[in-house]
């Protein structure tokens, strides 16, 4: 007996080809033709790429089965259609959520994952300060955090938007972090270091995972900077007062200081290291997204 070929990933598809498969729906919108039909454009997601869709048949069926961000089995046949391709839909059936797998609809990193625990590994080797690494231990390698922080993204349509995303950001910051304080050792490498491996990790608790990213209901109200001051906070609760301080600060400052405190460089920035990280978090998001959507 001959095995049941898998379905087709949207990478795949090829013009003429008839298919069938799970996809996630990231866009629907409801049209109106020059002659006055209903049509429905969506856009069909998988962790290889998307594709753009239509349906002109039996429009009201099929589009009340389903929403944007649901999850569908889809069948159809492709066309090309000025110069792109695009999938034009004859069936849809909502799928139950048992049978949804986010990985097979969430983008996922490029880089090796092990390549970059590695990375993570001996970064965090590089926080000499035995207690301060400790806290990156504790909060990075074990439970429930640890495998969270290599799930998550970094968001959800900016840089760095896919599974693993998170892991990847922390390592580039870090290393630039390794980078800078060779260029001005008067900064104090070791609370720089940890903060930059943990400034994010508010990121573990954001994040919802589906058909594609959403936001939790604690990442909604109270945001990732005030979450991972929560979750470094109770880490580091062993640490003298005043690293434990200077440690949160720059959780809570890397986007940018609240401007109400005579700072470093006037900046409301509490210490040279909160400002580094500031300036560090922004290139690495920066660059990254320009290269990934462009300036």
């Amino acid at each position: 007996m001959e095995a049941t070929a898998a379905p087709p990933q949207i990478a795949e598809l090829r013009p003429g080809q008839r298919f069938r498969g799970v996809y996630a729906c990231v866009r629907k919108d409801r049209l109106s033709a020059r002659n006055g039909s209903i049509y429905l454009t969506l856009e069909l997601r998988d962790r290889s790429g998307s594709i753009p869709a239509r349906v002109f048949r039996e429009v009201d069926r099929l589009g009340a089965r389903f929403e944007r961000g649901d999850a569908i089995r889809v069948s159809g046949k492709v066309e090309r259609f000025r110069g792109e391709l695009v999938a034009e839909v004859d069936e849809i059936e909502p799928l139950d959520g048992a049978e949804l797998d986010p990985a097979e609809f969430l983008p996922a990193a490029y880089r090796d994952a092990s390549e970059l625990e590695g990375f993570l590994e001996h970064l965090t080797r590089e926080v000499h300060d035995a207690p301060l690494r400790e806290v990156v231990e504790r909060v990075l390698f074990t439970e429930p955090v640890g495998a969270e922080f290599r799930r998550a993204p970094c968001t959800r349509a900016g840089h760095h938007a896919y599974v693993g995303g998170l892991v990847e950001h922390t390592v580039a910051v870090g290393t630039l972090v390794g980078e800078v304080c060779q260029l001005h050792p008067r900064l104090n490498s070791d609370v720089l270091m940890a903060a930059a491996l943990l400034h994010d990790v508010g990121k573990t608790r954001e994040f919802s995972y589906g058909a594609e990213f959403g936001i939790t209901e604690e990442g909604r109200l109270i945001g990732h900077l005030a979450l991972g001051a929560e979750i470094v906070g109770s880490a580091a609760g062993g640490l003298p007062p005043e690293r434990r301080a200077a440690l949160l600060h720059c959780v809570l400052s890397h986007h940018g200081a609240d401007g109400n405190r005579s700072g470093a460089g006037g900046r409301g920035f509490g210490t040279p290291e909160a400002l580094a990280l500031y300036r560090l978090n922004a290139l690495d998001a920066g660059v990254k997204g320009a290269l990934e959507q462009g300036l």
